[in-house]
């Protein structure tokens, strides 16, 4: 079921894909599998394969049942272009999302090339904003300029977690960018100076920066809860969206 969400750039979360599995280094301590195997133990109903993938049909109208414009995150506990989500499966979702026009839904993948080829030859509907994890420069950079190959209203990244120094980062055709240390007793540290160079380069293209967390290590390279570390960077909260949300326009 579609759920109130606490992460801090969205509103809704839906899942009609549960499960997933891993496939670079930024999903060594992933969150989801965490949840889903707590929620397992809870009995909750979709989770009964932990974090097996699970295709939720049943959750398919959920969007169309509200009618107040919310934005979504599509599957937070899992990812959409999983190569055990058949297309025609997808295909059902963005026909929701194209039918539920007064919503915004939010699509995150590390499956790159698999968005690619599902939306070629597509109309993408302009409520549907696409994005991918970046999270290194020798898995998560090479994505950029495969969803820049994209017909996309809003294409946009997610850095988080940020493992390293980025580098040069070509954002052209990019219109958002969060970025996010990790969290969790098992977290590994972001530097100031990584994100600082994620902020130069969004500043210098235009693109709209959105800083989430400092996550469990806190800029001082102490390690603290995430709330107390907070989501300042060089003293202001950096939360800017894409100029326009589709279901605004």
């Amino acid at each position: 079921m579609s759920t109130q969400s606490r992460i801090e750039w969205t509103e809704q979360t839906w899942n009609p894909t549960v499960g997933c599995t891993k496939v670079s280094p930024g999903c060594k301590h992933c969150y989801a599998e965490t949840m889903a195997w707590r929620l397992q133990a809870m009995g909750v109903q979709g989770y009964e394969n932990g974090f097996g993938l699970t295709l939720m049909p049943e959750r398919l109208a959920e969007p169309l049942e509200r009618r107040k414009p919310t934005v979504y995150f599509v599957n937070s506990m899992s990812d959409l272009f999983h190569e055990k989500v058949p297309f025609d499966y997808i295909r059902r979702i963005f026909d929701v999302m194209a039918h539920a026009q007064q919503h915004t839904f939010q699509i995150l993948t590390k499956r790159a090339e698999r968005m690619a080829k599902f939306c070629c030859g597509i109309d993408v509907p302009a409520n549907a904003w696409l994005g991918v994890s970046v999270e290194n420069r020798k898995h998560g950079v090479p994505r950029i300029d495969v969803l820049r190959t994209i017909d996309a209203k809003v294409r946009f990244l997610s850095v988080e977690p940020l493992l390293e120094d980025l580098g040069a980062i070509d954002l052209a055709g990019i219109h958002w960018v969060i970025v996010g240390g990790e969290s969790g007793p098992k977290a590994r540290p972001m530097r100031k100076e990584w994100v600082g160079g994620v902020k130069r380069q969004c500043d210098q293209a235009e693109v709209a920066f959105f800083f989430k967390q400092w996550g469990t290590w806190s800029v001082d390279g102490q390690k603290r809860s995430k709330k107390a570390n907070g989501r300042q960077y060089s003293g202001k909260v950096w939360d800017a969206m894409p100029t326009t949300l589709p279901c605004e326009a």
